[in-house]
C-alpha cells in the first residue's frame, strides 16, 4: 500500500482524527482510489482531496465509504459531526468577557474604580487608574445555551459509541492474519467493474477483494468474484466479463487456469487456486 502524504500542519485535530480513521478503513479494504470511485458517487480526485486533508469530507461520503468497506458508519459519522462543528466555531477570543465568565460560574473581579453594588459611584476614577466598563449579565448571548446543549449531545453520542465498542477498534477487530471481507457490501449486479491490477507484498491484487481462502463456485456473486475474474484475465484466461457473477464462462476459465497450474481442475476457486491467482 502506497505511503500516505503528511496531513496539512494547520488541520484541526478533530478533522485530522476523522481523516486518519477514513485512511485506515480504506487501507483495510484493499481498495485503490480508482476502485473506491467506481463504488461510490465521488471521483478519484475527490477522494484524493478528502483523504489528504485538502478538502472537508462530506457526511454522505463518510457513510458511502463505510458501506463499501463493510463497516458500521456510526463511529465515523460521530467523528465527522464533531469535526464539522469545530469548523463552524469562531476563533477563541483572547479573554472571555465578564458576563460569559460569570455565567460559567467563575467569580468576576470588580473593575478598578467600580463601587460595590448598592452604593453610589465615586465622583471620579481613582487617581492613576483607568476604570473598566463592566458588562451587565443580561447582555450574555442566548445562543450559548443551544451551543452547550449541542456539544453535550455530541459528547453523549461519543459515550454511546464507546459503550458499543465502536471507538475502541471493534469495527476492525478482524485485522489479524486470515481476516477477509465478505466481498458483497456495495456490490451491484449487471455492472462490469474495472481491474486495477498491481503487485504488492501480499501478491497480485485487482483492487476489489483481499480474499485468499473463500470458496467460489457457480452462482457465487460479489467483489470476491470480480477479483477472481480480473486475476484470471491478467493470467491470460479471459472469463469474458468482470461483473462479479460466477457463471459458466468464469468457471471454464478457472478450470483451464487450474489445469495449467497442475491443480484439481474442478472450476471451484479455493485456497490453492487463490494462491496461484495471487502469484
Amino acid at each position: 500500500m502506497a505511503r500516505w502524504k503528511e496531513l496539512p500542519a494547520g488541520l484541526d485535530s478533530r478533522e485530522r482524527r476523522l481523516v486518519a480513521e477514513l485512511r485506515r478503513l480504506k487501507d483495510h479494504s484493499g481498495l485503490s482510489l480508482a476502485a473506491l470511485a467506481g463504488k461510490t458517487g465521488y471521483s478519484r480526485s475527490s477522494w484524493e482531496r478528502y483523504l489528504n486533508g485538502k478538502q472537508p469530507v462530506p457526511r454522505a461520503a463518510v457513510e458511502e465509504l463505510a458501506q463499501v468497506c463493510g463497516a458500521d458508519p456510526t463511529r465515523l459519522v460521530v467523528l465527522h459531526d464533531v469535526a464539522a462543528q469545530a469548523r463552524q466555531q469562531p476563533p477563541a477570543a483572547a479573554a472571555p468577557d465578564a458576563a460569559a465568565t460569570a455565567q460559567a460560574g467563575v467569580p468576576v473581579t470588580p473593575a478598578v474604580g467600580a463601587e460595590p453594588p448598592g452604593q453610589e459611584p465615586a465622583a471620579g476614577p481613582v487617581p492613576g487608574t483607568v476604570p473598566l466598563r463592566t458588562v451587565p449579565l443580561r447582555t450574555v448571548p442566548l445562543r450559548t445555551v443551544p451551543l452547550r446543549a449541542f456539544l453535550a449531545g455530541i459528547a453523549a453520542a461519543v459515550v454511546v459509541a464507546f459503550g458499543a465498542g465502536l471507538l475502541t477498534g471493534g469495527a476492525w477487530a478482524d485485522d489479524g492474519p486470515g481476516a477477509e471481507d465478505s466481498g458483497t457490501s456495495g456490490y451491484r449486479r449487471g455492472v462490469a467493474y474495472d481491474c486495477d491490477i498491481r503487485r504488492e507484498n501480499a501478491g497480485l491484487r485487482a483492487g476489489h477483494s483481499t480474499s485468499r481462502e473463500i470458496l467460489l463456485d457457480t452462482n457465487s456473486t460479489g467483489f470476491d468474484v470480480v477479483e477472481v475474474q480480473c486475476l484470471l484475465r491478467e493470467h491470460g484466461f479471459d472469463p469474458k466479463t468482470t461483473d462479479g457473477l460466477y457463471g459458466q464462462d468464469t468457471k471454464e476459465a478457472a478450470t483451464r487456469f487450474q489445469s495449467a497450474r497442475g491443480l484439481v481442475a474442478d472450476g471451484i476457486v479455493g485456497p490453492k487456486t487463490w494462491a496461484e491467482l495471487r502469484r
